[in-house]
């Protein structure tokens, strides 16, 4: 079983080395990068390539370790009880299953994504040691044991907004997405965009890479984000002669919002642009 990316997903080499790694371990991969990288989607193209279904789980900053177990409905069956309802008398009508669960009972070995754990409280992680270590867990109120029946292959994914605990880590496989360079960024663009002109290309990509070169700039526009502009310089019919003359220290470049995510990066532009037509005068 090993993962050679998708003809969806480039995957550079050492991310393949990386994936096939964690798989061979049987260790959770714990992906890092800046967003709009590939992180999330890594998770997808992996469960699709070898032919496995997707269990995701999407951490918010309320999220709790334990809702990844299970969720046990103490109040609903409360109020059963008070109108006498036959559910109350097995306690299973009020567990709710989490997503490790499903990963754990899981017919065929599933991809388990943990999406952005950094959000979480810093606790998070450390709370599931134990389960992603042996792959089992305890039910209280039903005296049960679940435990995986096929180890599944667990991605988990983090934007670095805050640093993981060390026992975490060590229980990891790590890999850090790099921003693609050029030539890596062509070829992502042309799974997404086949045929694209190749002018149009090169100059969209001069641009979008001096628009991340800019100092000062609060946000970095990333992969996501220059295909969302270049689908919209496509529906616009945007010539690649009107992006040759444009210059991101000069001018704004066309249909900017879909690069430039604050008004803070938007005033620096303008601040660029006003200085440069002055200097010109």
């Amino acid at each position: 079983m090993r993962f050679t990316g998708t003809t969806d997903y480039v995957a550079t080499e050492d991310l393949r080395v990386a994936v096939n790694a964690a798989i061979t371990l049987e260790r959770p991969l714990l992906v890092k990068g800046e967003p709009g990288t590939g992180k999330t989607v890594l998770a997808h193209e992996v469960a699709t390539a070898l032919g496995m279904p997707l269990i995701e789980w999407h951490v918010k900053s309320t999220t709790k370790a334990q809702q990844g177990l299970y969720e046990y409905d103490a109040v609903s069956r409360l109020r059963d009880g008070q109108i006498g309802d036959e559910r109350v008398k097995d306690i299973r009508n009020y567990i709710k299953r989490g997503k490790l669960w499903e990963a754990f009972t899981a017919e065929t070995r599933p991809v388990l994504l943990i999406d952005e754990i950094d959000k979480a409280d810093i606790e998070f992680p450390n709370d599931l040691l134990l389960e992603i270590d042996r792959m089992e867990f305890h039910v209280y109120e039903t005296g049960e044991t679940v435990r995986a029946v096929r180890r599944p292959v667990v991605i988990v994914t983090s934007n670095n907004e805050k640093e993981l605990p060390d026992a975490f880590l060590r229980r990891c496989f790590f890999h850090y997405i790099r921003f693609p360079d050029p030539e890596t960024m062509a070829e992502i663009v042309e799974v997404h965009f086949p045929g694209l002109k190749k002018r149009l290309l090169e100059e969209a990509l001069r641009i979008f890479f001096q628009v991340r070169d800019v100092p000062g700039l609060k946000k970095k526009p990333s992969t996501s984000e220059l295909l969302d502009w270049i689908k919209l310089l496509l529906n616009e019919d945007v010539d690649d002669e009107v992006l040759r003359q444009s210059d991101p220290k000069k001018t704004i470049p066309p249909l900017a919002g879909a690069l430039l995510k604050n008004e803070q990066d938007v005033h620096l532009f303008e601040r660029l642009a006003f200085l440069s037509r002055r200097e010109g005068r």
